[in-house]
């Protein structure tokens, strides 16, 4: 998705900080689109799975970013009762190890020019 209406981002300062000229104290603060993405994998170990393999809803399977550690910890809490499976590889060629199906994350998707994918939570 490109920008809305040609504005790529926002700047954003804390209402009590004061304006001064010259100095940065803007944020920028992005558009974010999320969408529901199912979990069909890991990199990592299980007990700390460091980034997910993700199975987005145009059919492309990819690598998160390295996720919160909130997520890791439901992802080692799934795996140690549903178990692992074997090797898969996503789209771009990157190994990952694969897991029962039923997890499903809420991520945030082009947000930025490079092709990420942002793990917030899982459902």
């Amino acid at each position: 998705m490109g920008p809305v209406l040609g504005v790529r981002f926002i700047g954003a300062k804390r209402a009590a900080s004061p304006y001064r000229g010259g100095v940065r104290v803007f944020q920028k603060v992005r558009h974010s689109k999320t969408t529901d993405a199912a979990v069909v994998g890991y990199v990592g170990p299980a007990a700390r799975p460091r980034r997910l393999a993700l199975r987005l809803p145009d059919g492309r399977t990819v690598l998160s970013r390295a996720v919160p550690a909130h997520v890791a910890l439901e992802v080692a809490r799934h795996t140690a009762t549903s178990g692992t499976g074997g090797r898969a590889r996503v789209d771009d060629g990157d190994e990952y190890t694969t897991m029962s199906a039923g997890l499903v994350a809420e991520v945030e998707a082009g947000t930025t020019r490079h092709a990420t994918v942002t793990v917030t939570r899982l459902r």
